[in-house]
């Protein structure tokens, strides 16, 4: 019950006592304050409709005309039924009395009953009226203003009696009974306030509990529709009743989704789903690694997915829930190979560590018989032997080049310089023509002064890679390559090397950027491998797209943040 919502005069400009079971009272949350003082309004209506209906039965019985007493009756039932229709329209968001409500209720009630009491001096029946200010007193406010609220109605009491004693109406009889009736209101005010605490303590301690659970359901909610797995929950009769976004992308992969709950029986393709959660409300046990269970959407689209499953079993609630796991099977293979392939990566740095010494031998071994030997037949075995090391040389140099190890700390480069010098330093050692009717065409429209980040020797075998794969698969005429630069966005610049050409198979684009994967027999397949992983190290991407007759990598590379040259 707390909420700290107050009304424009609100009853904490007074005095409030400062004590934590006060301050727990002044704590009532807005939704349970307006439901306590609209009974409490409506009451008080009922009340005087009550006091209305009695003075007019009395007085019909008695056969006396209408007197005092029924015509304050009559105006307490019309200020009550006015009082209530207020209340009903009062701002929902209010969580204490303003001092206009107490003066309207509580303080009219005791002003009131206390003239119905006077009015009335031969019995003492309207002074049990007193315990509804008392006890409205009690649960809406502190318990020092129950408690004045008390005193005020034991004053009125005792006061009348005293008067009436003086007046000589009553012997005596009344003062004892309203100092009886006296200590019972501070019996009500005392027992109210407490009861109306400890509410309160509940209340707040449960609007506590709910903002946690609130909030730990949200958690959950982010984590499982951020998981890589899919998330169905299920009951006996298939529906599912919750779903992540993964696993409905599996589900309606094909076709059109529908809300949740559905059943698994709308579609055929979720037939096997339907038989695992059949199964899993039927078996005690599942299979920890899950099953591989086929989805067929169609003569275009066949899917494998992994499922797991975890079951429920609350006999009491009646209701068995079991929640699937489920795995695009292409994903979990795809991760399964790349685990085998970091586990050979590793391996193949160290084997590639070990050739290094036995190929230098080689090679120097291979110099000195070249050097000795005359005979043509020899020095052409000798001229294998040579190049066989030399491309040797450059598969180790390839698999180190991407080795777990220390990351040069990226530098700025300035891109246009590096790529103009990079082109010719590539056409010098493949021998290749150049200008217009060379193999090679720049575009290089940026600015100068153009710096990105990277390591300079790193973004050079990147370049050299994209230009010798480009001219491998290209078909050859003047501009077959093309290098082009480009500005990305503010903080950073595109670099695209299109060779024109056939374009890629789909089956091999797929695996482009693996290790080992080539299609020449003579490849090693860590050309573009490679170009990937130092792309990434700098915080660069890479990609390929088919561009009209062309096949295109392009790299985005990220501005440098210092533009000075080293």
């Amino acid at each position: 019950m707390g909420a700290d919502v107050s009304t424009e005069a609100p009853l904490s400009r007074l005095p409030w006592p400062d004590t934590q079971d006060e301050v727990t009272r002044a704590r009532l949350a807005g939704g349970a304050f307006r439901r306590l003082y609209l009974a409490f309004m409506g009451a008080r209506a009922v009340l005087g409709l009550a006091l209305v209906g009695a003075q007019v039965l009395t007085l019909g019985m008695a056969g006396r005309g209408p007197g005092a007493l029924l015509y304050a009756s009559l105006a307490y039932a019309l200020l009550a039924l006015f009082g209530w229709a207020l209340a009903r329209r009062g701002r929902p968001e209010a969580a204490r009395l303003s001092v206009r409500q107490w003066w309207a209720s509580i303080g009219l009630d005791l002003g009131w009953f206390g003239v119905l009491h006077a009015l009335d001096a031969g019995a003492l029946s309207y002074g049990a009226l007193f315990v509804l200010p008392v006890l409205m007193a009690s649960v809406l406010t502190p318990r020092l203003f129950a408690l004045a609220a008390a005193a005020v109605a034991t004053l009125v009491l005792l006061g009348v009696a005293l008067w009436s004693v003086a007046l000589g109406l009553d012997s005596g009889a009344r003062l004892p009974q309203s100092g009886i009736l006296a200590c019972g209101l501070f019996l009500v005010s005392l027992l109210s306030s407490e009861l109306a605490n400890r509410l309160a303590r509940e209340e707040r301690v449960a609007r506590g509990s709910m903002a946690v659970a609130r909030q730990q359901a949200e958690l959950n909610r982010l984590v499982i529709d951020e998981m890589q797995e899919g998330v169905l929950v299920v009951d006996r009769r298939g529906m599912v009743r919750a779903a992540n976004p993964e696993a409905m992308r599996l589900l309606f992969e094909a076709g059109p989704r529908v809300d949740i709950p559905f059943s698994l029986e709308e579609r055929p393709a979720w037939g096997a789903l339907q038989a695992v959660a059949r199964d899993a409300h039927r078996m005690e046990s599942w299979p920890e690694a899950g099953r591989d269970l086929p989805m067929d959407f169609g003569p275009t689209l066949q899917r494998s997915v992994r499922a797991r499953v975890r079951h429920t079993h609350r006999p009491e609630v009646g209701e068995d829930l079991c929640v699937m796991f489920l795995e695009d099977s292409r994903k979990l293979q795809a991760r399964i190979r790349q685990e085998k392939l970091a586990a050979m990566g590793r391996v193949s740095a160290g084997i590639a560590h070990e050739i290094r010494n036995p190929l230098s031998a080689i090679a120097q071994a291979n110099a000195l018989l070249a050097e000795e030997s005359g005979d043509p037949r020899q020095q052409q075995l000798l001229d294998m032997v040579a190049a066989n090391v030399q491309r040797l040389k450059r598969i180790v140099d390839d698999v180190m080049e991407v080795a777990p190890g220390a990351t040069p700390a990226p530098q700025p480069v300035e891109l246009e310089r590096l790529v103009r010098d990079c082109c010719d330093e590539w056409l010098r050692t493949g021998q290749l023509p150049g200008g217009p009717d060379g193999p090679l065409h720049l575009e290089l429209p940026l600015p100068g002064g153009c710096w990105v980040s990277f390591d300079p020797e790193h973004l050079r075998r990147v370049l050299i890679n994209l230009l010798d794969n480009g001219l491998r698969h290209a078909i050859p005429g003047p501009g077959c390559v093309r290098v082009t630069l480009r500005p990305e966005h503010e903080d950073s610049v595109r670099m695209t090397v299109a060779s024109r050409g056939a374009a890629i198979p789909a089956e091999v684009e797929r695996h482009l950027f693996e290790p080992f994967f080539s299609t020449r027999s003579r490849g090693s397949g860590l050309g573009l491998y490679i170009c990937r992983e130092l792309c990434e190290r700098y915080g660069a991407r890479i990609g390929y797209r088919r561009a009209e007759d062309r096949n295109e990598f392009s790299i985005v590379l990220r501005r440098a943040t210092m533009a000075t040259p080293s």
